[in-house]
């Protein structure tokens, strides 16, 4: 596979993702007319719907990442070099970015906003550790044992994660940042990003010591 068609993968399918977060965050809330745990479910489903869907699509041709947070995990893994890690993370970020601003148009909002939503604290910080642990957990383990499933492990984790976890699982970088530019249901203020990003990196990270140990192929 050529390295242009692997950076349209993550673009495209970050794009879409971040379109489907955003996006279903606007008309979940809405709808919802105030009950903001039928937003939140309003929010979830399709968020972990599309995330199947684009795995399937995507995952033959990139790997289907639209993650800095796990292109760092297989950078750490030595099963992507380098530079064509650094342009996945470059992608990925446009890619949050257009899906974004798409969703403001489609909705009508103003394309360029600025998150005023609070997110912080120990707990939001500790919720991102875990629910991006827990996201490494779901792709390498499906993909030790069943790699088949990764598409549905993945869409089923955050589906639940959206739910267990005290932040409703960012658990991406890529979707961090760019959720700092909608001040709408699924925003975050950017002064509250850096922190979630720190945590979802050391999140994966020990994900990759973790796991790379448990799931070792030792020949038994």
């Amino acid at each position: 596979m050529t390295t242009s068609r692997k950076l349209a993968a993550e673009l495209i399918g970050t794009t879409f993702l971040l379109c489907t977060v955003v996006g279903s965050g606007i008309m979940a809330e809405r709808l919802a007319t105030g009950n903001t745990a039928i937003a939140l479910l309003g929010n979830t489903l399709p968020t972990g719907a599309i995330l199947v869907v684009l795995i399937v699509l995507f995952g033959p041709v990139s790997g289907a990442h639209f993650n800095p947070a796990v292109t760092i995990a297989f950078l750490v893994r030595r099963e992507i070099g380098f530079s064509l890690a650094l342009a996945f993370i470059v992608f990925q970020i446009a890619g949050g970015l257009i899906g974004t601003w798409s969703a403001h148009l489609m909705f009508e909002e103003n394309v360029l906003q600025v998150s005023a939503k609070l997110r912080t604290g120990p707990a939001q910080w500790l919720a991102e550790v875990i629910a991006t642990f827990g996201l490494l957990m779901s792709i390498l383990g499906a993909l030790r044992w069943r790699p088949d499933f990764v598409p549905y492990s993945v869409g089923l984790y955050i589906t639940a994660a959206y739910w267990f976890t005290a932040s409703t699982s960012f658990a991406n970088p890529a979707v961090t940042l760019a959720r700092s530019f909608t001040d709408t249901f699924s925003g975050i203020m950017p002064q509250h990003m850096p922190a979630f990003i720190l945590a979802q990196i050391a999140g994966a990270l020990a994900a990759v010591v973790v796991f790379g140990w448990l799931f070792k192929n030792d020949g038994t």
